[in-house]
């Protein structure tokens, strides 16, 4: 069956970097455009970033543009964000998905001084 597990959420401080991993198994990830979404309490959950199954496309929302990097390694199955200068706006729960529509888990982000 198709899982995906999210890892790398945590506190950190405003301008600081964090690198959030979705591993994934039970499909050809290689196949499968890759989404990461965030959820912030009282929110509606909202996609920041995509990536085509090459890793050539790649596609972020304007609040996160310069500042979230969407990659993968598909020799791994693991799906990556890079978040650098990091906002107290960005504290939410982390969700990859995929193109087969399954969701992982989620990781918790907390910016805080």
């Amino acid at each position: 069956q198709v899982q995906l597990v999210e890892s790398g959420g945590g506190l950190v401080q405003p301008g600081g970097s964090l690198r959030l991993s979705c591993a994934a198994s039970g499909f050809t990830f290689s196949s499968y455009v890759m989404y990461w979404y965030r959820q912030a309490p009282g929110n509606e959950r909202e996609l920041v970033a995509t990536i085509g199954p090459t890793g050539r496309f790649t596609n972020y929302a304007d609040s996160v543009k310069g500042r979230f990097t969407i990659s993968r390694d598909n020799t791994k199955s693991i799906l990556f964000l890079q978040i650098n200068n990091i906002k107290p706006d960005d504290t939410a729960v982390y969700y990859c998905k995929s193109a087969t529509n399954h969701w992982g888990q989620g990781t918790q982000v907390t910016v805080s001084s």
